[in-house]
């Protein structure tokens, strides 16, 4: 089985970090995986600059650093994602790589058009991982409803997500009493 931890947090060792780091140990613990991590700040990749090639290719014109991710999306059995909450949304460097996943988006949809198959229903899963500073009651509602269609659109059922509030400072989560227990035990279940 492979899983792809994708760390979205443009700061290095943050919480987000921490807490994939805390989930991808108790998936490690839990399955023998083979596993990819993509670090979103070391990747050099634009935003999508809505030229259609997508649309009538199934892949993207832009030759950058997502080119190397595109493959491990399309293999992965597990994806988890995580970022940090930057103005009630996930940081402009996921939002990037969700973005850019578009072109997944429309090569399934170019296979379906043609008769190709297309990923089985409940084959592929998904687990989101978030942090944010502020107690805001609506915290996470736009960066839930960003990671739901990114796993909808590449064909990967998203399974949940562990929200936690009031993380702000580097590295608050080793502070929190559960947090990163929490993130063992689901991805402990996340691969079973």
């Amino acid at each position: 089985m492979l899983l792809v931890a994708i760390y979205g947090s443009p700061r290095k060792n943050g919480n987000t970090d921490l807490m994939t780091d805390s989930f991808v140990e108790g998936a490690l613990s839990e399955a023998k995986i083979e596993l990819e991590k993509i670090y979103i700040r070391d990747l050099a990749i634009s935003g999508c600059v809505a030229c259609g090639y997508c649309d009538k290719h199934g892949v993207c014109a832009q030759k950058d650093d997502m080119q190397s991710a595109y493959p491990l999306l399309e293999k992965a059995e597990r994806i988890v994602i995580a970022s940090p909450i930057y103005f009630y949304g996930i940081s402009g460097q996921a939002k990037l790589f969700v973005d850019r996943s578009q072109a997944l988006f429309m090569r399934k949809l170019k296979n379906r058009s043609e008769g190709r198959p297309v990923a089985s229903p409940g084959a592929r899963k998904g687990f989101f991982l978030c942090a944010g500073a502020t107690k805001g009651k609506r915290l996470f509602d736009c960066p839930v409803l960003t990671a739901r269609y990114f796993f909808d659109a590449i064909d990967v059922d998203y399974t949940g997500e562990l929200c936690f509030r009031e993380l702000d400072e580097k590295g608050a989560v080793l502070s929190h009493p559960s947090a990163l227990e929490e993130c063992r035990k689901q991805g402990a279940a996340f691969v079973r």
